[in-house]
């Protein structure tokens, strides 16, 4: 959908988008649900703000779209990549889990000296938290959250279980 390749959707690009996937709404419709997407109405849709969207709704857009769950091979790999990075085996994916297993030295911020280690690890676990508890502490269930807005984008547990294994280095 992103035409422009700014990783980012206008209302255009977001239009044009669901015109292009055969998504048939109407235009105040698609508007609305723009705006639900735009969370911090900034009038652009960033990639973070698309995967928090469907993962809070995930519920209603898989009933909205009839659309499966994540199948259990899927879920699988996602439990697998969660044991990898949760070293301490506490359930709970924190600060200290991440020493060793993510290299924050090629992070841009990190090597231009604006953040320091922790604040890498921190953003990073952010990005798998939950929406409205950013704790720094990932549990299993919020990982899976995580990764069943991305399981939504992608059709086949093939091509799912084959990215996940070369995220996250898995068997």
């Amino acid at each position: 959908m992103d035409d422009d390749n700014s990783r980012t959707l206008d209302m255009k690009e977001f239009l044009k988008g669901l015109s292009d996937y055969g998504v048939l709404i109407e235009k105040e419709e698609a508007m609305k649900l723009f705006q639900q997407f735009d969370r911090d109405g900034s009038g652009l849709i960033d990639f973070d703000e698309f995967l928090i969207t469907l993962r809070v709704t995930k519920d209603e857009f898989w009933n909205y779209y009839s659309g499966p769950p994540m199948s259990n091979a899927r879920k699988e790999v996602v439990q697998q990549a969660f044991k990898k990075l949760d070293k301490t085996g506490d359930g709970v994916i924190t600060i200290e889990d991440l020493r060793g297993v993510y290299n924050v030295k090629h992070h841009p911020k990190y090597r231009n000296g604006e953040w320091n280690e922790d604040q890498v690890f921190r953003k990073f676990l952010d990005s798998f938290d939950s929406p409205d508890d950013k704790d720094g502490k990932v549990t299993k269930e919020e990982f899976l959250n995580y990764y069943s807005g991305v399981s939504a984008s992608i059709d086949t547990d093939i091509y799912f279980i084959l990215m996940m294994k070369n995220a996250w280095k898995l068997d």
